[in-house]
């Protein structure tokens, strides 16, 4: 194999950037080799306990099957996540949009979902940064997802999500519409790709927000960083260490310029085609309504359920599934 060979030369860790990407790629396609081989043998498995024919082995032959169902539709499905960043890690940002507190609660709300999920993906996740709301909620909230296909799957959730339902905040418990606005970056595993030059950056440090007690921080330790070319500000405080935040924003921010970067040239190949560039900030992809009636509904693919509570507690596989089916060919 090629990567085999690259991986064995010499001369790998004379370009250590270099080395890196080509040790990420092996690893990645050991990984898909491997889950083939895996899949190959639980259907050897399969069939040898269908050959004995003997009933009392009927239960475990049943449970081989629906293992086999699970292993063939995750192969299918990752068959869609072909993009040049699907594979990788990723970080997601919630905003909260129009609605005040009701928004801020929106966002904890958005963030206690994708932590479910991730966690039923087998996932690790952590959080880098977030900004509390003055009353309840948070204003926004960052979190790194480490997990192969993380990225490719979390594309999926990028754009304004809507709650509609009886407000716990308003004393007259009346409907209110609320917003709030996902973001998703591949984590740039490859730092030459996105350069950023210490002129570029403007860092500041300060003490960390608490809520007190034993953890309130004494030290300078959050780190904001400002990057004057494009405008862009990035903030991390969740660590103790100074020099941690400094990764996690440094981190962020090359995610950032990254999708920027992207974002110009689709703009660019749009404006040759002379096709309309909408923006996508403030775009609804996703209604969750919960008030009068059970409904969360995606905009792009028309997908529904009418089981919200499920959808809020992480089950969101069939949104992501028929988004991304509906980028086939698109």
């Amino acid at each position: 194999m090629e990567l085999e060979a690259k991986a064995q030369a010499a001369d790998l860790w004379h370009n250590s950037d270099e080395a890196q990407k080509t040790m990420r790629a092996l690893s990645r396609v050991r990984d898909e080799i491997e889950l083939w081989r895996t899949t190959d043998r639980h259907i050897a498995e399969a069939l040898e306990l269908a050959g004995l024919d003997d009933a009392s082995l009927r239960g475990e032959l049943e449970a081989e099957v629906e293992r086999l169902e699970k292993d063939a539709h995750k192969l299918e499905f990752e068959t869609l996540l072909s993009g040049e960043y699907d594979h990788d890690n990723a970080i997601l940002t919630i905003f909260s949009g129009a609605g005040g507190t009701e928004a801020q609660d929106w966002v904890a709300m958005l963030l206690r979902m994708y932590l479910r999920w991730m966690e039923d993906q087998g996932y690790q996740s952590e959080i880098v940064d977030q900004s509390d709301g003055e009353e309840a909620g948070l204003k926004s909230v960052t979190v790194t997802v480490t997990g192969p296909y993380a990225y490719g799957y979390l594309r999926a959730e990028k754009g304004a999500h809507r709650l509609v339902r009886l407000s716990p905040f308003d004393s007259a418990h009346r409907r209110h519409t609320s917003f709030a606005s996902v973001e998703i970056y591949p984590d740039v595993q490859d730092v030459g790709q996105i350069e950023i030059r210490p002129n570029e950056i403007e860092i500041e440090t300060y003490r960390a927000s608490s809520a007190g007690g034993q953890n309130v921080q004494k030290n300078a330790t959050a780190v904001r960083i400002k990057h004057l070319p494009t405008g862009l500000v990035v903030t991390c405080q969740n660590e103790r260490s100074l020099t941690q935040n400094r990764e996690n924003a440094l981190k962020v921010l090359r995610a950032r310029l990254l999708a920027l970067k992207e974002e110009e040239q689709e703009r660019a190949i749009k404006a040759l085609k002379g096709e309309r560039v909408k923006a996508e900030w403030g775009q609804q992809i996703r209604s969750y309504v919960l008030h009068p009636y059970q409904m969360v509904k995606d905009h792009r693919t028309d997908h529904e359920t009418a089981r919200t509570e499920d959808v809020l507690n992480g089950h969101i596989d069939e949104f992501i599934e028929a988004y991304l089916r509906s980028r086939v060919g698109a």
